[in-house]
Order: C-alpha cells, then structure tokens, then sequence
C-alpha cells in the first residue's frame, strides 16, 4: 500500500498518474486529499479516498494504517511562520509514520544541505528541518532535493504574454539547476515502487542542465517567438508586495531568505552528475506546458 498526499497538486498529481499506469496490479493505492472531488472520476474509481488534510492527526493515523510507503508532500500555507507551515503540519504524520510502522517515505524538499547558507535559507531551512523530522521516526527516508521548478513561471504567464517580462530575485547570469515537476514525480515513483533501500538520505533532481534568467529569456523568446525579458525585483519590493497580499509576515521573510539564500548558491552544493540530472529540458517543457499558458 503506497499513501499519497496531495495528489491534485502539480507533483502529486503526475505522481498519482504513473503509479496508477505503473504499479504492479497487487500495489494498493490510497490518496489524502481535502475534495474528492477534484479527483478524475477514473481516478477515484482505482485507488482507496481518505478525505481531510494530511496536516490532521485523526486523517493521517487513518491513512497510514497498513501503508507500506507515503509520499509526502507538504503545501506551504502562506497565513503560518515557515517553521509551523513545514514541521508544525508534518508533527502528526510523524507520530502516525511511528505508531503504524510505515517503512518507506519520499517527501519533497529542496537542495541546499550542507551549504554554508543552509541555516539562513528561509522556507529551505525550514524544508530541510520538516526533512529531519521524518527521519527521526526511524522510518527509512529519502528527501528529494529539488531547485526551483520550471512550473514556477507559469505564475508569470500574464506578465509574459502582456508586457514580455518576467522577474525574480537572483543576478541574470547566476546559473542554477531548475527542474520539470514530471520529473520530480518519476522520481518519487521510481522510489516508492523499489522500497529496496534503507537508512535517510536525500536525492537531488536537478533538470538537465543549469540555466541563468538570461538562458531562460532566450529560450522562452525563441520558443514563444515573441520578445520575452527578465528583470531583476528587489527584496524590499517583493517583501511589501507579498505582505500587502495578505501573507504572514513571517513567511514572506522565509520567502526572501530563500531567494537570497539562492542567489548566493544555495543550489550549487550538488555536483551534477547523470544519476541526479532529469531528463526533461526547459526548451520541452516552454513548448509544451508555457507556451499553450501564454498564448491561450
């Protein structure tokens, strides 16, 4: 029996797809999730429903009862400080991994252990604790080490379409690894299905190659074929933009720490190799996935 949390967001929901083509026939298949609803009726039909939050202690003692290995993901809540939004929801899973003796779980986290900015990366060092925590339970653990997403710039869809821009925090020409969440999702399936390994430990999924703002300007004008731009936004800016918006405060500093923290190379504390490279690259992923946002 493999658990999945969130299972309609961007991951979770490309997860959920491979396990239900892949899975062997006898692998049971259950899901956490707020509205059934926005399951596919196809879906709800083959896997086992536990509706409410995976942040709740009765829902997740009733969702890891029998499972083998959960895939956990948390989804930040922008109203908490960084420290509850990540191991403040994770602490009733954490008693439940132990009390049902789980064995296996592949959580989503961030790459930037080990770094020397690790401890002042904001929502990272609150991502990388939530990581600890897991491990603590005994459980044997695997912590996918992600960059940003490439699904990120999708949020910038409007801008990108409107005025050929899009922004973000770090200098044009820092390269960095980004990656496609269907990667980040074969991963954990690859993971979940195996249950060969043991111990705690992290894998980094690092996209193909790194790619500066300025790659990606050019990439998504090529590709789009419209002039597209990057600007650089100030932390004051994105601070009072994001507060004024409503978000804890707290939170929107964790936010900020983090994209400091990216810009003084948070990411790059992972060698590239070909077991941690993924092979979906941003010029797939603008024709196929931004391209129909931006010109729709």
């Amino acid at each position: 029996m493999i658990v999945i949390t969130a299972p309609t967001g961007n991951i979770g929901s490309h997860l959920l797809s491979r396990l239900l083509r892949s899975a062997p026939a006898e692998e049971g298949l259950r899901v956490v999730v707020r509205d059934p609803a926005r399951l596919p009726d196809e879906v709800r039909e083959r896997v086992e429903v536990i509706t409410g939050s995976h942040g709740d202690p009765e829902v997740v003692d009733r969702a890891f009862a029998g499972a083998d290995a959960v895939f956990w993901l948390v989804p930040p809540d922008s109203s908490l400080t960084p420290e509850a939004a990540y191991s403040g929801f994770t602490r009733p899973a954490a008693q439940a991994l132990a009390a049902h003796g789980v064995g296996h779980v592949v959580g989503v986290s961030a790459l930037g252990r080990g770094t020397p900015v690790a401890d002042r990366a904001g929502l990272v060092t609150a991502s990388l604790a939530m990581d600890d925590l897991i491990a603590c339970t005994g459980v044997a653990h695997r912590a996918l080490a992600c960059p940003s997403f490439f699904e990120n710039l999708l949020e910038e869809a409007d801008s990108i379409r409107e005025d050929g821009v899009f922004t973000d925090l770090v200098d044009a020409d820092r390269k960095a690894p980004m990656v496609a969440v269907a990667d980040i999702a074969a991963a954990a399936a690859a993971l979940l299905l195996d249950r060969t390994w043991t111990g705690a430990g992290s894998v980094p999924v690092l996209g193909p190659r790194d790619l500066s703002p300025a790659d990606l300007a050019r990439i998504m004008t090529e590709h789009l074929g419209r002039p597209v731009r990057y600007e650089r936004q100030s932390y004051d800016d994105l601070y009072s933009a994001l507060v004024g918006h409503g978000l804890d405060a707290a939170f929107v500093q964790g936010i900020v720490d983090m994209k400091r923290a990216k810009d003084d190379g948070l990411d790059a504390g992972v060698p590239r190799t070909a077991e941690f490279s993924s092979p979906t690259t941003f010029e797939q992923w603008c024709v196929q996935v931004l391209k129909p946002a931006v010109l729709t």
